[in-house]
């Protein structure tokens, strides 16, 4: 009798099986109730551990959900970016080059800051509440008539792609959202693949080594697409020429394929800044200023400047004193943004320790300030003792805090302890973001500088929170 109960317990075990749910059909009233939908879904962003693996995250679902609305990424150009850290920055120096030259260019980022929208935009205009509301409906729909439940990237993607080919863009630029080979923007035929600085980042989920994290970010390479790399270290470059090998095509690597320089000093402003310079096998590209601050800017300008380059061959047109004009132009939020004159107020979405290692010299060189508070807060699954090794060098005092709309965030108490460890400089803890800033404030002059950073989320909320205030004076 009990061998009986037992083998019955197994089969309804086996029968109640969940099995994957419809899409429900909801309430699209309104932007905000649209976005509540969205933050209902499965959202990978949000989670510490995820099963990386084709059950998890299987691109046919994607494939399937896109045939079903047309398969938009097909009518349009677009250019992948996958890598560690710059894709932000590489993707919005290539929009500004195509922008000056007259094409209308779509860039589709992650995460946002502030509004959802900030990851679709064309020509730097973010999709409009009204068009993001009405297209999420039709991605939804579509998928109820799979039977397929997407989840909150695979939505906001297909909105994407959906909405470039309806504006009929000329050309959109795609980041990826996590790795590269499962990411759910892996289904496009790109007319080119880029691949900006990789670190170690979610090692939880791509690997422990940066010859793994390579491997999966790589995979976005395809057969015979032409692939460019930011210059890398020798391990990451031995991995994604193998794997180029094994794509059947081939990465050219910014100095190493591709020669570049650059030096930094000032300019006839007084400005501080960097100057690169970019020859390839059928151009030069002479003493080009870097129009973001920091370093590290200057291979992700490189890497832009070689993807116009290779629009060229592909027959783009431009002309080049337009395209270094537009370049100039180059803003992105969240890095090395002041957002803030009294007290200074400096923000930057470093969340890594290569990052944040380019942040403190980037503010060395560029900001100038007599002492530096910091206000910290990070992940869970990041590489948390090195960031705050790295930024102890920097920083005179340190406040941890968290974002509240951070569900993977670090508690400040476990961050000041864990630094205590480490440095010997003054910390203090905040619950909140907004506390955070006020003690901050408190403790700065107005010869000091305050930088808030560790996470995306940290960031958007100190703009938000500073757009508050400003809309209050």
């Amino acid at each position: 009798m009990a061998t009986s109960k037992t083998t019955t317990k197994k089969k309804k075990a086996k029968q109640s099986k969940p099995r994957a749910k419809k899409a429900q059909k909801p309430n699209f009233e309104s932007f905000s109730a649209t976005v509540e939908y969205l933050q209902n879904q499965t959202n990978y962003e949000h989670r510490r551990f995820v099963q990386y693996n084709e059950d998890n995250f299987k691109l046919d679902r994607m494939r399937d959900l896109l045939t079903a609305l047309g398969n938009p990424q097909e009518k349009v150009a677009m250019i992948h970016v996958a890598g560690t850290n710059g894709k932000g920055s590489t993707i919005a120096m290539i929009a500004s080059m195509l922008k000056g030259n007259g094409y209308t260019v779509g860039s589709y980022t992650s995460p946002h800051l502030i509004d959802i929208r900030e990851r679709i935009t064309v020509d730097g205009n973010m999709i409009s509440e009204e068009e993001f509301t009405s297209l999420i409906k039709v991605v939804v729909d579509a998928a109820n008539k799979i039977d397929f439940s997407p989840s909150y990237f695979e939505l906001i993607t297909a909105t994407a792609f959906k909405f470039f080919a309806d504006q009929a863009v000329d050309l959109a630029v795609i980041e990826t959202g996590l790795g590269g080979r499962l990411d759910s923007t892996n289904v496009i035929t790109p007319l080119m693949t880029l691949i900006t600085k990789i670190d170690l980042e979610h090692t939880n989920m791509l690997g422990n080594t940066v010859e793994d994290i390579a491997r999966e970010k790589a995979g976005i390479f395809k057969s015979s697409i032409p692939a460019i790399s930011a210059h890398q270290n020798e391990e990451v470059t031995t991995v994604l020429k193998q794997c180029a090998e094994e794509t059947n095509t081939e990465v050219r690597v910014i100095a190493q394929d591709i020669e570049f320089s650059a030096r930094f000093g000032g300019g006839p402003n007084g400005k501080q800044h960097t100057r690169i310079c970019v020859i390839t096998e059928d151009a030069q590209y002479m003493h080009i200023p870097v129009p973001l601050d920091g370093e590290h800017q200057a291979t992700n300008c490189a890497l832009a400047i070689s993807a116009i380059n290779e629009l060229k061959k592909l027959g783009y047109k431009f002309e080049d004193l337009a395209m270094y004009d537009s370049l100039a132009t180059t803003t992105i939020s969240g890095r090395m943004e002041m957002v803030w004159n009294r007290p200074k107020i400096i923000v930057d979405v470093a969340h890594d320790p290569a990052a944040l290692q380019a942040l403190i010299k980037s503010v060395g060189a560029h900001v100038p300030y007599d002492s530096m508070v910091c206000v910290f807060g990070v992940a869970k699954d990041k590489d948390i003792d090195t960031m705050l090794q790295k930024i102890s060098l920097g920083a005179d005092k340190i406040i941890f805090t968290k974002a509240k709309s951070h569900h993977r965030a670090v508690e400040p108490k476990i961050l000041q302890k864990r630094f205590a460890e480490i440095s010997g400089k003054m910390t203090q803890i905040a619950d909140t973001l907004p506390e955070a800033l006020e003690i901050a404030a408190r403790a700065a002059s107005q010869e000091d500088l305050i930088c808030v950073t560790g996470s995306f989320h940290l960031v958007g909320e100190t703009k938000s929170h500073l757009r508050q205030l400003a809309s209050k004076k």
